[in-house]
């Protein structure tokens, strides 16, 4: 199943850095983003386009994941002359992964 099933995403950026939130529209369904989409995962979904870390931030009382990316943007909004300078599109590519349900997420209707 791909994430964007269980979940949608805003970006942000600041400089080089890009920010993206993956947040559950059922609060069921944040342990499984928990376990699945680490910044690891992550990092290699973007492998070529994130040049930095990616970090993890959990904030379950919303239900979200939100994860900062260094070197993202090809050196920054106003660096750049890439088409889409503030990574709005990583959301959308992001949502994209596949996710795995487990014998216990199988209740989980998206």
């Amino acid at each position: 199943m791909k994430l964007r099933a269980i979940a949608h995403s805003r970006t942000g950026d600041k400089g080089n850095t890009s920010n993206i939130s993956v947040i559950a529209y059922d609060s069921r369904h944040y342990p499984l983003l928990r376990a699945q989409i680490t910044s690891e995962r992550v990092k290699a979904h973007f492998a070529g386009i994130v040049e930095g870390d990616v970090v993890r931030y959990e904030l379950p009382g919303i239900a979200a994941l939100n994860f900062v990316m260094t070197g993202a943007l090809g050196g920054g909004v106003t660096r750049s002359l890439a088409l889409d300078a503030h990574g709005k599109s990583l959301s959308s590519a992001l949502l994209d992964l596949d996710i795995e349900l487990t014998p216990d997420d199988k209740s989980i209707k998206p």
